[in-house]
């Protein structure tokens, strides 16, 4: 018979050059995660100062938790890190730390203690913007930074979190088994939330302390990659997508400048002709080929009647029932022909 796997939450923590900050992670772990049904996987990521060494001396301790290290040959990235590390987790959860401490401890505890006693929650996600918890800000342009980029997430995925750049999070095994990371360095962040979403898991926030570090402590994430979030942000939304909605895109943004190059004159006929475009930027991300097409059909044959603005009426009143359509046509696909959704 199959031994049975009696470890409930898997800790994975990349490290590189964290020196001076893993005696206190390991004592903080034990005083909050010492169980047998908890195993912490630390990967080591070719760090070069004396991490590798300490990470090999509490191998030696006396752990009541499962602890496994890996050790990379050089530094690959933060999320190169974490996805070596989850290839080798087993637990049922599985919950994301940093190891520079600016996240206390306390909180991971708080957060595994909140899905593990409720079966509706698949993931959450730390916030340090959320509650009345203690935080340190030590750089305003990383923090803004950090908040617009979250603002931008928010509006090209439709949600509404605050923080998606903090490093605690916690999920479930069968999301993690749904999702394919593909991001080796910061941009991690971004990519786990982004695929989250597309596979219609809800993201709960819990708020946490925050204690930031500086530069000189070793604070490693810069502006600079904050901006390289941005190139992340339109990875996740416009290029990791099936091919029926990758054609979306491209389609939906030309019919509704069709659509646009109806209103106004001059200018304003311009102006309305680029409003459109990007609506049907958005709408392109939602809708698929089959579903994009029928929509432009309806704005076709909407063209073909009326004069003036008679005709600008039957452009936007089919193109209405175009989308009133394909909605209740996308319904009758998902519940009877669930292999077809991809088109529509």
């Amino acid at each position: 018979m199959p031994q049975e796997n009696k470890i409930n939450l898997s800790i994975i923590i990349p490290v590189f050059n964290e020196e001076q900050y893993l005696n206190k992670l390991f004592l903080d772990l034990k005083q909050y995660f010492n169980q047998e049904n908890i195993e912490v996987i630390v990967v080591n990521d070719g760090s070069d100062d004396d991490s590798h060494n300490l990470l090999e001396k509490f191998k030696k301790n006396s752990y009541i938790f499962k602890y496994k290290l890996i050790n990379l040959s050089k530094n690959f990235g933060k999320g190169y890190a974490v996805k070596q590390g989850a290839k080798e987790s087993i637990g049922k959860y599985i919950l994301l730390q940093d190891a520079d401490l600016e996240l206390d401890i306390k909180d991971s505890r708080e957060i595994y203690e909140i899905i593990s006693n409720d079966e509706s929650i698949d993931c959450i996600f730390g916030s340090r913007y959320l509650s009345g918890k203690l935080k340190k800000h030590s750089y305003f342009i990383n923090e803004f930074i950090g908040k617009l980029n979250t603002f931008f997430f928010n509006l090209l995925f439709g949600q509404s979190l605050s923080d998606i750049h903090c490093g605690l999070k916690i999920f479930n095994r069968h999301v993690y088994k749904k999702i394919n990371l593909s991001v080796n360095d910061f941009g991690l962040e971004i990519d786990l939330a982004s695929q989250i979403i597309k596979h219609n898991y809800f993201i709960y926030e819990v708020g946490v302390s925050y204690f930031s570090r500086t530069v000189k402590a070793g604070k490693k994430i810069t502006w600079l990659d904050g901006l390289k979030a941005y190139y992340y942000l339109f990875k996740a939304r416009f290029l990791d997508n099936t091919t029926s909605t990758l054609i979306s895109i491209i389609i939906t943004p030309i019919y509704m400048t069709f659509v646009g190059s109806y209103f106004g004159m001059g200018l304003g006929n311009t102006l309305f002709m680029i409003i459109f475009f990007l609506i049907g930027l958005i709408m392109g991300l939602h809708t698929k080929l089959i579903s994009s097409l029928s929509i432009f059909l309806f704005i076709y044959l909407g063209s073909l009647f009326g004069n003036g603005q008679g005709k600008v009426l039957f452009v936007l009143v089919f193109f209405i029932f175009g989308i009133y359509f394909v909605r209740k046509i996308r319904k009758i696909i998902n519940k009877n022909y669930p292999n077809f959704t991809y088109l529509f």
